[in-house]
């Protein structure tokens, strides 16, 4: 392709079905909900529609199946200003979410992958020009591993710089963590990569971040929630970046869009703490509308400082 890409996303594209409740059910128990909410989703499907949102060049590498929810999600992506041409059809379902939002804003999460599970290796030999024309090429964990590491080693042959968000949490191997520049986690990641059984932070987010660098990423984020996020490199710098203090309404999708503006602004050529300044912020702004893309800034707006 004759134009770079600042972004190009490899990853999983889910139609998110959204149901707010009063709090969520025990086993075996009834609630009653909000009306369905059907919104264009996926954590690579996210992580494209902001940065494109942004106002970056953006090309995705994923599947959706040939049922509405694909055309749907086509639809909202082209809408957001992503490029498609490696946007590939599966006979069968695509991916769906299924989201419940409490009235704090906070959500819980199941995932059917579809179409996403059929995103595999080929596919990234294929989309091998467009990966090789980006200056970051951003990973999550929605599709195959194989797939994850395919893609980590034809952007790390081609010289651009690979972003990895372990979401959701699953073992990879070593070499796939050796390419990250950064790995971007949450705390609950974190703990899963660290072995820190059931997920909880056992440990001060610095001395968390200094452990996952010893797992062989060149650099670290810890996404910190409403308290921002922190950074680390092999240097044994770490920078607190605080985020904005903003009212809640819908937490869902509101990593992508940190991770997104964070990739963008390494494209850039932002240093690591810089562009976590600016995410932080990017990330504060999705919080306060509900749904995932739909809540996502757009360059010419303003950010919570």
């Amino acid at each position: 392709m004759s134009e770079g890409f600042d972004v190009v996303v490899v990853g999983s594209v889910n139609a998110d079905l959204v149901v707010g409740v009063e709090r969520r059910p025990a086993p075996g128990e009834t609630v009653l909900g909000s009306d369905l909410a059907v919104h264009p989703g996926g954590v690579g499907g996210n992580q494209a529609a902001a940065a494109a949102r942004l106002g970056g060049r953006v090309g995705i590498l994923a599947r959706v199946g040939d049922d509405g929810h694909g055309e749907f999600l086509r639809g909202a992506l082209a809408d957001a200003g992503v490029r498609l041409d490696h946007l590939l059809v599966t006979p069968g379902p695509s991916g769906v979410a299924l989201i419940t939002v409490g009235p704090d804003g906070d959500n819980s999460i199941i995932v059917s992958p579809g179409a996403n599970a059929r995103l595999g290796p080929d596919d990234v030999a294929a989309a091998r020009g467009m990966i090789s024309s980006a200056a970051v090429v951003s990973l999550q964990l929605e599709t195959p591993v194989p797939t994850v590491l395919a893609a980590a080693r034809a952007a790390a042959d081609a010289g651009a710089r690979v972003v990895l968000n372990l979401s959701p949490p699953a073992p990879v191997p070593d070499e796939l963590l050796a390419l990250c520049d950064p790995l971007v986690v949450n705390e609950h990641e974190a703990a899963f990569l660290l072995g820190r059984g059931g997920g909880e932070r056992l440990e001060a987010p610095s001395a968390m971040a200094g452990a996952l660098l010893e797992r062989g990423p060149r650099s670290v984020v810890i996404t910190l929630g409403g308290d921002g996020a922190l950074t680390a490199d092999a240097s044994g710098a770490v920078t607190v970046v605080a985020a904005p203090k903003v009212e809640v309404v819908d937490t869902t999708g509101a990593g992508d869009a940190f991770t997104a503006a964070l990739c963008l602004r390494l494209a850039r050529g932002d240093a690591l703490d810089e562009a976590a300044h600016y995410a932080v912020r990017v990330g504060a702004a999705a919080v306060g509308k509900p749904g995932a893309q739909s809540s996502y800034p757009r360059a010419e707006d303003e950010l919570p400082l």
